[in-house]
């Protein structure tokens, strides 16, 4: 049993070490916040599938390119 629990700590580990993971975060952080600020123009919780899709289709893209030029820098 203990065995099985340090494997999963290892690997939840590795996990968030990964440039993917972190990136994933970054983006849920940003579409969570976009869900918050439309909601309160909207003045009701608008719900995370339509502020994913507003997010991707509307502030995706600049976002990425902005990240990415941050990173490099």
């Amino acid at each position: 049993m203990s065995n099985e629990i340090d494997l999963r700590r290892e690997a939840h580990a590795l996990l968030q070490s990964t440039t993917l993971y972190r990136e994933f975060l970054a983006e849920r952080e940003e579409i969570l916040r976009h869900k918050w600020i439309e909601s309160e123009k909207a003045g009701r919780d608008i719900g995370f599938d339509a502020a994913l899709i507003d997010w991707v289709s509307k502030y995706r893209s600049s976002w990425r390119s902005a990240r990415q030029m941050s990173l490099v820098r």
